[in-house]
């Protein structure tokens, strides 16, 4: 098993920015994949960004390419997402969930993650 609790969420203005953590414990999820969603109220679970379990690889949705960054310190067994130029669109509760491998393999895919944090709500006023 694998525990992941996010944290850094936050009320910010729009085009200030938010860090945001994933750290896991228990089971280490090193070897594993790691990925950021978001829910919007009354919305279905949408895909932020993905990277493998050495960084090498890194998928990003269109939304919010060029404004996020997703990293891991393994040594730290954490994630994170940094998120500069938010808009009141990226409004939502964050979750982030560790994948069944190395590398997602479909990452905006939900099936592809076993473990999933209790989610830090990020709300962005205009």
């Amino acid at each position: 098993q694998v525990q992941l609790v996010e944290s850094g969420g936050g009320l910010v203005q729009a085009g200030g920015s938010l860090r945001l953590s994933c750290a896991a414990s228990g089971r280490t999820f090193t070897s594993n994949g790691m990925a950021w969603f978001r829910q919007a109220p009354g919305k279905e679970h949408e895909f932020v960004a993905a990277i493998s379990w050495n960084g090498g690889h890194i998928d990003y949705a269109a939304s919010v390419k060029g404004r996020f960054t997703i990293s891991r310190d393994n040594a730290k067994n954490t994630g994170y997402l940094q998120m500069n130029s938010l808009k009141p669109e990226d409004t939502g509760v964050y979750y982030c969930a560790a994948s069944r491998w190395s590398t997602p393999e479909n990452p905006g895919f939900l099936y592809e993650y076993n473990f999933w944090g209790q989610g830090t709500q990020v709300t962005v006023s205009s």
